[in-house]
């Protein structure tokens, strides 16, 4: 090869070399101005829109990143039924002294009745009224059974001068202190992250709505292995100390409309940011609660975060406070809806506790909560 045609090739290598710098730190500046996305961001959005042919379909939901109020206030729950509940069916005497099952096999436990003749029933006061108005002749009930009408008819029974039984044990509101979880700017609330469901048949109450009223705590039945605690609490059912509506009961909480600008005046509430599943880390966090007469944070230990949960046991807390753990022992029933706190961030509500260790816990994801 001529000297000349040595000196070319050394200038071609040159050249190339220095496009190849020029564009690694083009690369490098253009990378730069990039927006920085998270790890649990992908995460998040890998889990929820998984696979689509072979490429990751990242879409962000800007609903998540809203604020609400997270409250730690104690509130009273009265929740009207959609009918009247049957929680169980037995014997009864009849007047002739014989034994009868008139609603055996026929009712059942969780079963809502809602009608009797084609007469609404909303009470149980009032199917007390209808069945002794129909005395000894038979009655069809309407009765709702998973989503579904059906009418049974039932041979009331005499029991006495003008009164007449079907053999049923029957509820038809529910009433109890919880804590409110959140509050949006809005005017909408979140509270208990569980359902209230019926204490005999455990089967979440079919709720037409309710009312949500202000309720103080004056006493506390500290937990125990094995006996869970409690708050001891007044309700004040007067039109003045109303706070909301309650719209709906499901698995995981109850929710309506609140006039939230007092309370949060009233408690001293700012507003917190919410975090996503993946955002939460297993180490220090914060339980918001009214136990000792006023709304405190009480340090706790996040143990475990299962991401795939949909329920509202996704998180295990450890209550570490000693203060909380002087005054209550841990977690007690009433407590349920507490909000948590990790980072400045609401992550969370507090919704069981270990009946064997009152200390341990578990919490629902806020998203869970406010995704209802």
């Amino acid at each position: 090869m001529s000297r000349k045609g040595m000196y070319r090739r050394v200038l071609i290598m040159i050249l190339i070399a220095g496009l190849a710098l020029l564009f690694y730190y083009a690369k490098i500046n253009i990378d730069s101005r990039l927006p920085k996305v998270s790890l649990s961001d992908y995460m998040d959005n890998y889990v929820k829109e998984g696979k689509n042919n072979g490429n990751l379909d990242i879409q962000v939901d800007i609903g998540k990143q809203k604020e609400v109020y997270a409250c730690g206030f104690p509130i009273g729950v009265y929740l009207e039924t959609d009918g009247v509940m049957v929680i169980g069916t037995g014997t009864i005497i009849g007047t002739d002294g014989l034994t009868y099952e008139p609603s055996i096999s026929k009712i059942q436990s969780g079963d809502y009745i809602v009608a009797i003749n084609d007469i609404d029933v909303s009470s149980k006061s009032q199917l007390i009224f209808l069945i002794n108005k129909y005395g000894n002749k038979d009655v069809i009930l309407t009765v709702r059974r998973n989503d579904k009408l059906i009418d049974i008819r039932i041979s009331p029974i005499q029991v006495s001068e003008g009164e007449y039984k079907l053999g049923i044990w029957v509820r038809d509101d529910s009433q109890g202190i919880g804590t409110m979880t959140f509050i949006t700017s809005d005017g909408e609330f979140g509270a208990l992250g569980h359902g209230i469901s019926d204490v005999d048949t455990g089967e979440l109450l079919n709720a037409a709505g309710g009312t949500l009223y202000g309720a103080s705590i004056w006493g506390i039945k500290k937990g125990e292995s094995g006996v869970p605690g409690g708050l001891y609490g007044v309700i004040s059912y007067e039109d003045k100390n109303i706070l909301g509506e309650i719209k709906v009961n499901t698995s995981i909480g109850i929710y309506g409309n609140i006039d939230g600008k007092e309370l949060i005046e009233k408690f001293n509430l700012k507003p917190v940011e919410v975090a996503g599943r993946y955002d939460i880390h297993v180490g220090k966090a914060y339980v918001r609660t009214c136990v000792s007469g006023e709304v405190k944070d009480y340090e706790i230990y996040i143990e475990s975060i299962d991401t795939e949960c949909e329920s509202n046991k996704g998180i295990v807390i450890q209550v570490t406070d000693k203060e909380l753990l002087k005054l209550t022992n841990g977690i007690v029933q009433g407590m349920s809806g507490s909000p948590i706190l990790q980072d400045g961030k609401l992550i969370g509500a507090v919704t069981h506790v270990f009946v064997k260790d009152s200390t341990r816990g578990y919490g629902i994801f806020i998203e869970n909560m406010l995704e209802h």
